[in-house]
């Protein structure tokens, strides 16, 4: 059978640990043999980072502003103990942080849902579509550690040289400091991003800060939330017959368990990192997720919603089997190669993305699954496959 081709390349992001083994794997497999696959390759694994003093993170996200489309596996996001493992020249951030700050986007993380796995909160009946800001807040911040007593300023220092402080804190002893900050542009973009995605799908959109603790930070988001929903969105939103509900952060995590899902639920940076793992784990496992990154110049990031599987790695280093879900990075790759298939016009590469997803499910629904599946299934005769076996199982689908 002759490869499908294509015209122009997607961005390929190497990534870290489990994950990197499976993403070989995958293209390998479920890929290789069947596309004429082009890429721009960037590796992102975590001692090519320190190498490049972290240089190759910001080159993959400019080279994703140029084709358009990119597909990211999970990376290491280090702390003081992987420096030390990893022997790192300094403490890199996060490069989902990096990626998301340089194409100011909005992630968009909905679960995979799959015959015979019932989600933990049963009366969950739909999907719930994660809307995470991607830029700010803590995953781009500042620390001090603070050795002893001091006093610690907020100083911002305009244009024309005026300064405004803010005590934050008269330290009589050791402690720690972090800034913040975001801007009215990000959160602007990111409101449209929801509203326009719930006007597209047809689903009601929640949005939730902590506006009576932070009084101008989360509240600016919420004001810009509801300024464009009144000025462009709420004539779509009543013909359409959806709703746009803000309420606080906290009564929307227990609004959400009641929920019978179908909905969106916007949030800032971090609670959306948080919640999209237990949406995610809730309705079946962390990787059964899908996660995309949408920009509004119209370029797109995919990727697994969740980590690099540390625990499977070191065992796959001794050796030992592992059964690693592969779905979402598998998802991963057929999200950023149908929507190069639908810019670049090439319906057959759509079709084949389609085809493998299919086939991702029908694999797991006749009963042949990965060990987190097996555990939570309500199939019975269910054959327990290692990280390897479960791919070739559906190649093994995809070719009947």
């Amino acid at each position: 059978m002759a490869k499908i081709q294509m015209t122009t390349p997607l961005v390929e992001m190497d990534g870290d640990e489990m994950t990197r083994i499976l993403w070989q794997l995958i293209k390998d497999e479920l890929l290789l043999p069947y596309i004429d696959l082009k890429t721009e390759y960037y590796d992102l694994g975590l001692e090519h980072r320190n190498e490049t003093d972290d240089q190759v993170t910001i080159d993959s996200a400019n080279a994703t502003l140029k084709y358009g489309v990119a597909v990211k596996c999970a990376t290491i996001t280090p702390n003081a103990a992987r420096m030390e493992e990893y022997h790192l020249k300094k403490m890199w951030k996060s490069p989902n942080g990096t990626i998301r700050s340089i194409l100011d986007g909005t992630v968009f993380r909905a679960p995979i849902l799959v015959k015979g796995i019932r989600p933990c909160v049963r009366n969950w009946e739909k999907p719930i579509t994660l809307a995470r800001h991607a830029y700010g807040d803590v995953y781009k911040n500042t620390e001090i550690r603070v050795e002893g007593p001091g006093k610690a300023e907020l100083v911002f220092t305009a244009a024309d040289g005026t300064e405004t402080r803010e005590l934050i804190h008269d330290f009589t002893g050791a402690g720690v400091l972090q800034g913040m900050h975001n801007t009215d542009k990000s959160i602007t973009s990111f409101a449209r991003a929801c509203f326009n995605y719930a006007v597209d799908t047809k689903q009601d959109l929640w949005f939730a800060t902590k506006d009576t603790i932070s009084k101008k930070y989360d509240h600016t988001f919420k004001d810009i939330f509801q300024e464009i929903y009144e000025n462009e969105y709420q004539e779509k939103f009543k013909e359409l017959g959806i709703e746009y509900f803000y309420t606080l952060i906290d009564d929307a995590v227990a609004r959400v368990m009641k929920a019978k899902g179908g909905f969106i639920w916007a949030c800032k940076n971090y609670d959306g990192d948080v919640m999209s793992d237990m949406v995610s784990s809730a309705f079946g496992s962390l990787a059964m997720m899908t996660s995309v990154l949408v920009s509004p110049a119209g370029v797109y990031e995919y990727e697994a919603a969740h980590g690099t599987v540390q625990r499977h790695y070191y065992k796959h280093l001794k050796g030992e089997e592992t059964s690693t879900n592969s779905v979402a990075t598998i998802f991963a790759w057929t999200g950023a190669l149908r929507k190069r298939g639908e810019l670049d016009s090439l319906p057959e590469l759509c079709a084949f993305a389609d085809k493998l997803e299919k086939a991702t499910l029908d694999t797991i629904e006749g009963g042949r699954m990965t060990k987190d599946l097996a555990l939570i299934t309500e199939l019975t005769d269910v054959t327990v496959l290692n990280s390897q076996d479960f791919i070739k199982a559906i190649r093994e689908t995809m070719e009947k």
